[in-house]
């Protein structure tokens, strides 16, 4: 599975293309405008099948409600933070503007460990809390590729003074990517790729 990165989108927050083989998509947090987002996948000759958000905080959601009118495809996050994207205090919108701003509530849910099909492809769910109590991270590509939303970035990783947000929560996701090959590269929510051992070691966790 190719991965097109589309940066940057609104407030520094990457947004993913899963390309599948058989010409099936999956658009990973759509925070750039509908139309960057829909001119990427014309331009990989790619249809749209699923919309997965790592989590649901305002950053990473900005375009969700117009792909979803524009295309008819459904979105999916994980359970513990399918209230965030309705509730402008949960989506962290109204801390950062003082505003009130929400999204309809996706149409599918995931657990840790489930497999989502994207064409002849499949993406890996791991349940990561910390950054928010819903937040994953998307293996693909048989382990050597992962999405890491805000869980961790090339050298830091997020923060969890928002709604939902727990720091112990986030050392033990941490430790639980730990575990993972260190060659495995990451594909964050902000800022560049990095190997997963090399960011791992940035924030002072090593195997």
């Amino acid at each position: 599975m190719r991965i097109h990165r589309l940066y940057p989108g609104s407030f520094g927050a990457n947004c993913y293309l899963l390309l599948a083989r058989d010409g099936a998509a999956a658009v990973v947090d759509p925070s750039p405008d509908a139309d960057t987002v829909l001119d990427a996948l014309r331009g990989e000759d790619a249809d749209l099948s699923r919309i997965l958000l790592t989590h649901g905080h305002f950053d990473h959601i900005l375009s969700l409600d117009t792909l979803r009118d524009r295309t008819g495809v459904r979105a999916g996050i994980h359970e513990s933070d399918l209230d965030l994207p309705s509730d402008a205090r949960k989506n962290a919108f109204e801390a950062f503007f003082r505003q009130r701003r929400v999204w309809r509530t996706p149409e599918e849910t995931f657990r840790d460990g489930d497999r989502i099909a994207v064409g002849s492809e499949t993406v890996t769910v791991l349940h990561t809390p910390g950054h928010t109590a819903g937040s994953v991270c998307f293996l693909i590509n048989d382990g050597r590729d992962l999405l890491t939303g805000d869980t961790l970035f090339a050298e830091s990783y997020g923060r969890t003074d928002l709604y939902g947000g727990s720091l112990s929560d986030l050392r033990a996701s941490l430790g639980r990517l730990a575990t993972l090959p260190p060659d495995t590269v990451i594909y964050p929510g902000h800022g560049e790729s990095a190997r997963l051992g090399d960011a791992l070691a940035a924030i002072g966790i090593t195997r």
